[in-house]
């Protein structure tokens, strides 16, 4: 699931025209180790899930009301310079580690660590990946493996460790303004897994393991007009699943110094091209998936409604394109509402202290509700959420950006619209460090 954060401030992509740059990012290449970064963050992560009205596990007739686990996590990056010269060459390197610190049979389930076949989690696990990368003016192609943050091939990075795709990535940015990508992916690592192609689960009638990810080409970009308007439009289609197309406007309307307006519009178009894309009821997928939200900003407070509805036959689908693949407005903590029909509407407020002398620490609160969902036994089925987040990051001193984050969210649902339990509260308490070594 892909949660949206913006900024009044850095809301629109970098101001551009038609005019070729004058001077190449290759052009001014430094050397592969004089421009090279080595980053390591490390986060530790509390995740509790209350369950109020979980059913029996269908198939083992358990009933789990909790889980309950604290992780520790290390996100190491490598990215070189590239070699002077017309064609510069780089590698760029990914290492993940999750360590339990606190865990349980009867409290496993959170998604942050492998759960062996005893039901208990794994006490660490780790991974690493390679990418090489070519450049050519403002032109890089990279292979390997990499996070991406393409609405239609996004990896989620929601648990202790985020998930990484592995292929080709093509990011030109020859003309200011303009953003191009192409890609092809054949890999996707999930959160909490290590072993290859790990994204896709068992059929939840045969219990057989669906073969996950086997090709995603992807093609698209991103133009700003101005610096106040921006748009995109992309295309995928990833094997045996569906073809999307994807379109945004972002416009931001500023008023004054310290007020504005922005409105940004997504829309999804997905249809099944195969046999592993169907709604509930068996027929194929063909929707639509739109959202729209405007937010008013005025100095340290910032007003969001959204409205967003699916059309079509199928929930909007995503995850085995990568678990961040959904950029709409009412993707919220635990829910997307975004099942069948659905329509959903939300109330949102950010208050920056940083206007009060509290420079770091920020809060937000948001209600969304959906209604009209077309799931299996009903065609009104209902569901809301309600989200709380408080953060706070450390300006200055030896711990400079350490930051301590809270988060609460309670979701109530009706006639089985969130495939789960229909009502929770979940608690997520994360300290985050990224530290910079080279």
């Amino acid at each position: 699931m892909r949660v949206m954060k913006w900024s009044m401030i850095a809301l629109a992509v970098a101001a551009g025209t038609s005019q070729l740059a004058l001077a190449s990012s290759q052009d001014e290449s430094k050397g592969f180790i004089e421009d090279s970064q080595l980053n390591v963050k490390t986060r530790m992560l509390y995740f509790s899930r209350d369950f109020r009205n979980n059913d029996r596990d269908p198939v083992t007739g358990d009933r789990q009301s909790r889980v309950e686990e604290t992780g520790l996590g290390f996100v190491g990056t490598f990215e070189s310079g590239f070699t002077q010269g017309t064609v510069g060459v780089g590698v760029d390197a990914i290492g993940l580690l999750g360590v339990k610190l606190d865990s349980g049979r009867g409290r496993a389930g959170t998604g942050l660590f492998p759960i062996g076949e005893d039901g208990r989690a794994q006490d660490d696990y780790s991974e690493a990946h390679g990418a090489v990368k070519l450049r050519i003016s403002d032109t890089v192609l990279k292979y390997g493996g990499q996070f991406t943050a393409l609405p239609v091939f996004a990896t989620d990075d929601s648990r202790l460790l985020p998930e990484v795709a592995e292929g080709f990535l093509l990011t030109s940015n020859e003309i200011e303004g303009l953003e191009l990508n192409a890609g092809h992916f054949t890999r996707l690592n999930a959160q909490a897994q290590t072993y290859k192609d790990s994204i896709g689960g068992r059929d939840s009638d045969t219990g057989i393991k669906n073969p996950g990810l086997t090709e995603a080409n992807i093609v698209g970009g991103t133009y700003a007009f101005s610096d106040n308007l921006s748009t995109s439009l992309y295309y995928s289609k990833v094997e045996d699943y569906w073809r999307k197309y994807y379109a945004n406007v972002n416009w931001a309307l500023p008023i004054s110094d310290k007020q504005g307006l922005v409105f940004d519009f997504n829309i999804y178009d997905t249809k099944s091209d195969g046999d592993r894309a169907r709604a509930f009821d068996g027929d194929k997928l063909d929707n639509r998936a739109f959202s729209l939200s405007g937010a008013y900003n005025i100095g340290a407070h910032t007003f969001t409604l959204a409205y967003q509805k699916v059309t079509g036959d199928g929930d909007y689908a995503y995850g085995i394109d990568g678990g961040g693949t959904i950029f709409l407005a009412n993707s919220v903590a635990r829910s997307d509402f975004n099942a069948e029909d659905e329509k959903s509407w939300q109330a949102r407020y950010d208050l920056n202290f940083a206007e009060y002398g509290i420079p770091g620490l920020t809060f937000m609160t948001r209600y969304v509700r959906g209604t009209d969902a077309n799931v299996a036994g009903t065609s009104n089925g209902k569901e809301w959420e309600r989200d709380i987040d408080i953060k706070y990051v450390l300006q200055e001193g030896p711990a400079k950006d350490l930051s301590f984050r809270v988060r609460q969210a309670t979701y109530r649902s009706s006639d089985g619209v969130y495939y789960g339990s229909p009502s929770l509260d979940e608690l997520r308490l994360i300290v985050e460090y990224p530290l910079s070594i080279l």
